[in-house]
């Protein structure tokens, strides 16, 4: 019903690249919904005075029951008689933005007297400009923490500026790093040069940190997960999004894991093959070129990640390459979630010790770096 815009691309469909692009709205202008039928918060609601002519907006009202929902809309009849000059299309704004959704829904449809409508959902009898319907189970909320490669330069800076609760998060996540590592994550998130985007024991905290911080702004407007699940360094923020590890000591997992990583730079490569994971099963078992490679990870219905030798992992991309196939040699150097990683073993092992597994809650937030009582 406001001026506006919005668009969605995908590349491929694959759920890897995806776009998503909505124009601002207009300005809006205050009012104030005062009594028993104010909105949660601080009351104020949004009218449209750009001196266009809009179409006027249905009201509309949510509750857990239905006995709840007309609760709500003898409530708001209520609240409507005792303030007749409240502009019809704040009431909508103010309903939209600043209510919580519930599964039992109604509209009341723009009209002269859109209150008679009002009076009949809360007196339970139809209406022409009533509309009522109870919204589908959506399944259970579940946060997916990634591997490495989302990274980008300016990456996290416009959300620490306008969130307070991202920005906190990030402030923590710099102190619980600080005695493993000799950079700054603050500084790191602001600095151009895009070297750091390429030493895994700079990208993997930092990602880390961005990640988490991202669960914190969901759950801090209600998002709350049911559980949590993550791939590669995803895993390690999974455990402190499900309260199994402290923020300190999955500071610690995350920086000193990633600095032992950097041993097996130069004696292995990853590379990326559209293709199906079990045609690069076929391939990697079926050629005596590749004899030591392995599927690391598996991204999509068309998107394998391969590790291993150098030349092995070479040699699958040329395969696919010749048959015009898209592969490519990611910009990591060495071979993730491949045998390879077996050598680092006992040294991780021995940094990490004193690192201690709590009881998990992904419904309950994880426990700041500043805290010392166990999630529960």
């Amino acid at each position: 019903h406001r001026r506006g815009g919005a668009g969605v691309s995908s590349f491929g469909i694959s759920g890897t690249n995806a776009h998503l692009i909505i124009e601002q709205a207009p300005p809006v202008a205050a009012a104030t919904m005062n009594g028993d039928a104010a909105p949660a918060g601080n009351g104020e609601a949004a009218a449209a005075t750009n001196g266009e002519a809009a179409a006027a907006l249905p009201w509309l009202l949510s509750a857990k029951t239905p006995t709840a929902l007309r609760a709500q809309a003898t409530n708001l009849t209520a609240h409507l008689d005792q303030h007749p000059d409240l502009d019809h299309d704040a009431v909508a704004t103010a309903l939209l933005t600043t209510r919580t959704a519930f599964p039992h829904r109604a509209a009341v449809l723009p009209s002269d007297d859109p209150t008679q409508a009002l009076r009949a959902l809360a007196e339970d009898r139809p209406h022409p400009a009533l509309l009522q319907h109870t919204a589908a189970h959506t399944g259970r909320t579940v946060f997916v923490f990634p591997g490495q490669g989302g990274q980008w330069l300016g990456m996290g800076r416009e959300l620490a500026a306008q969130s307070p609760v991202f920005a906190t998060h990030l402030d923590e996540c710099a102190t619980a790093l600080q005695p493993y590592v000799d950079w700054d994550l603050r500084e790191v998130l602001h600095d151009d040069d895009p070297d750091w985007l390429t030493r895994v024991d700079v990208v993997q905290p930092v990602l880390f940190a961005v990640m988490t911080g991202l669960a914190a702004v969901w759950r801090h407007h209600g998002i709350t997960p049911d559980a949590v699940i993550g791939h590669s360094q995803g895993e390690i923020a999974a455990a402190f999004a499900a309260g199994a590890l402290t923020l300190n000591d999955a500071a610690k997992v995350v920086a000193l894991r990633a600095q032992a990583l950097r041993a097996l730079i130069g004696h292995g490569d990853m590379a990326s093959l559209a293709l199906p994971a079990d045609q690069v099963t076929e391939l990697l078992t079926g050629s005596s070129t590749t004899p030591r490679a392995y599927i690391a990870a598996v991204n999509g219905p068309n998107a394998t990640v391969i590790a291993g030798d150098p030349h092995a992992v070479a040699a699958a991309v040329a395969h696919c390459k010749d048959r015009d196939i898209p592969a490519r040699i990611l910009p990591v150097g060495y071979a993730s979630h491949t045998p390879h990683v077996e050598a680092l073993h006992d040294d991780i092992r021995a940094a990490l010790d004193g690192v201690t597994r709590r009881p998990t809650s992904p419904s309950t937030p994880p426990t700041p770096a500043t805290a010392s009582t166990p999630t529960r």
